[in-house]
């Protein structure tokens, strides 16, 4: 990209490059205190139950969500269409840590509001993303 180009990058791309890259940080570090047993002992027993009888597929799915939403933003920070691919990767991370998400009763921590957001959130959030590198890619503020 030429210097022109980049100047005429609005001011909310990177502001929300930036929230989107803390948002999936957030996620990273979400997955990783979930796999460390001292932060996992500190855990009340609900908790520590539902982390602990996942499925293997839906811990690697939590983490090709987490871990490829965070690679995909420095991308898109890098201005670097091939975002879009990793959000893509994302969203099925996302999508099949939500089927594992909706089959467990989680009723005993979170009430119907809170499961609904853990769930749509990152859903919405994984969308958008795609959508919005594409846009972005469109608008030739990435390639």
């Amino acid at each position: 990209m030429s210097e022109n180009t980049a100047a005429k990058i609005h001011w909310s791309f990177w502001v929300i490059a930036i929230v989107a890259l803390i948002w999936n940080l957030m996620g990273v570090m979400n997955y990783l205190m979930q796999m460390s047993s001292e932060v996992m002992a500190s855990y009340p027993e609900s908790h520590r139950a539902i982390i602990e009888s996942r499925p293997a597929w839906a811990t690697g799915a939590f983490a090709i969500a987490v871990f490829c939403g965070s690679i995909g933003c420095i991308l898109l920070l890098l201005k670097k269409s091939s975002s879009f691919y990793l959000f893509i990767a994302s969203l099925v991370g996302v999508i099949l840590t939500m089927i594992h998400s909706m089959s467990v009763d989680t009723s005993s921590i979170s009430g119907p509001f809170e499961m609904a957001m853990m769930i749509l959130m990152p859903l919405l959030v994984a969308i958008f993303l795609i959508w919005y590198s594409k846009h972005s890619e469109n608008k030739g503020w990435i390639s």
